[in-house]
């Protein structure tokens, strides 16, 4: 297991695989990896999901007919691919449109959507100029029956928002600051930014009245693919409350660190004296057609197929993989060793996972939560041979790291042991980049264009 391949590996999404595949098994855990991300592709995705079929647009089997107008609007990690791909599809009929992206700095850009740079993870002044640059794009241009297509993919909630008056965007950073920092997951945390918001919990609809249709292509970065989570759902009913966004701040608790405009406006809800978010049965609804054309679940099913291409006998466990992420390490660590202990003779078990775990900060060191599992997951099976997992971000940002996430297998701990660093010291500081990197077993792939949550690989031989 300690000695590392000699062949030299193909180009392929992960830049630094040739030092990470150590053996056989860490290259096939690599291998079935970059599948996931591959079919997390939002270029592909779109393109593959629209159609023009003579005056009707089609969305996979779904038909409908149009004006020949087609206004694409957006916000999110996967923003970019996600633009070509209509315009790969659509082309001429594509009137223009704006979508904001966290970078500009892509590898091409549509020829007839607008690129803006927003912020990402919390929401700056960028952020609120491109916000106000999209809402006026279409308070302007969209005409009476036109057709808008709304790209929404992760980081969608960041990149997206004008705050619910009075609210400054320093209370919406603040409030999105400390829910991230108390380790509240996507659910709880969009709960709350909902309704701290002008254009999410549906209420963007408000602004597409004009529209004769709309129809959100979603990649999806949210476990269970719900919409109205998706980047805080700006096109889907709402079924939270202000209530629900209190319980969340309370349960965390946060409430005490939040500025005064933010609970006024919270308390203010739950008492009824401001309009709630959009409600399911709302007649804005009934020209809003929602679609998820990448997500994690799809990514497991492709990663399948290469796995039992390899050999292996696959199982996809969880597309819902959620919890404190060193603590689902440790969980994986039992279910390695089970494998181990109980598997045929010969016989090559790949287990996969995917959702998004979460991290409660304590500590000030660079790591992620992805990170975090795999040195829980070491821990589990310190010394276990032939055992190795890997776990990735498919965004190729986990947590403040420069890495996408780890791969780990039973010699990890003892190694670090030798030279002399304590893992657990390394959790307690949340701290597990800066383990990783220096025992070669960070996984780097720059950021992705996508975002379909994590994906976890499991290979005992």
């Amino acid at each position: 297991m300690e000695l590392r391949m000699s062949v030299h590996l193909r180009e392929g999404l992960i830049k630094n695989r040739d030092m990470l595949a150590r053996t056989k098994l860490h290259l096939d855990v690599l291998e079935v990896l970059e599948v996931g991300l591959a079919a997390a592709n939002p270029r592909t995705a779109v393109k593959n999901f629209i159609s023009l079929r003579g005056d009707t647009l089609c969305f996979r089997d779904e038909c409908f007919r149009f004006n020949g107008r087609v206004h694409v609007v957006g916000f999110g990690k996967a923003g970019a691919g996600m633009a070509l791909g209509c315009e790969d599809s659509l082309g001429d009929v594509i009137v223009g449109g704006v979508v904001i992206v966290p970078t500009l700095d892509v590898h091409e850009k549509p020829r007839k959507i607008l690129l803006v740079e927003g912020d990402h993870p919390i929401p700056k002044e960028k952020t609120l100029k491109a916000s106000q640059a999209l809402v006026s794009y279409v308070q302007e241009n969209v005409k009476e029956g036109d057709t808008v297509i709304v790209l929404i993919s992760g980081g969608g909630s960041a990149l997206f928002e004008i705050p619910y008056p009075p609210l400054t965007l320093e209370d919406v950073a603040i409030t999105t600051r400390n829910l991230m920092r108390a380790g509240a997951d996507i659910i709880e945390l969009n709960t709350v930014r909902k309704h701290i918001s002008h254009v999410k919990g549906g209420r963007f609809i408000r602004f597409l009245e004009k529209a004769g249709a709309v129809f959100s292509l979603i990649v999806s970065d949210v476990v269970g693919d719900p919409p109205e989570f998706i980047a805080s759902g700006p096109t889907e009913a709402d079924t939270t409350t202000f209530k629900d966004a209190y319980e969340v701040l309370q349960r965390r608790r946060v409430w005490d660190q939040l500025p005064d405009r933010v609970k006024d406006l919270i308390l203010a809800g739950v008492r009824g004296e401001i309009p709630e978010t959009l409600k399911p049965g709302d007649r804005l609804l009934t020209k809003v057609k929602n679609f998820i054309v990448a997500s994690n679940s799809i990514s497991l099913e492709r990663m399948k197929i290469r796995a039992a291409e390899l050999g292996y006998r696959v199982t996809i466990l969880t597309s819902m993989m959620v919890g404190e992420a060193r603590e689902v390490g440790k969980f994986l660590g039992g279910v390695a060793k089970h494998l181990t202990k109980y598997k045929n003779p010969g016989e090559k078990i790949m287990i996969l996972l995917g959702g998004e775990t979460t991290v409660t900060v304590q500590g000030n060191g660079v790591g992620g939560r992805n990170q975090e599992l795999c040195v829980g997951f070491s821990l589990s099976v310190r010394g276990l041979g032939n055992v190795v997992l890997a776990s990735i971000g498919t965004d190729g940002v986990d947590g403040n790291s420069p890495a996408a996430g780890g791969i780990c297998d039973g010699y990890l701990v003892d190694e670090a042991v030798k030279l002399g660093m304590d893992p657990h010291r390394y959790l307690l500081d949340n701290d597990t980049y800066t383990l990783l990197k220096f025992l070669g077993r960070a996984i780097v792939t720059g950021p992705t264009g996508t975002n379909v949550n994590d994906l976890v690989v499991i290979a005992v031989e």
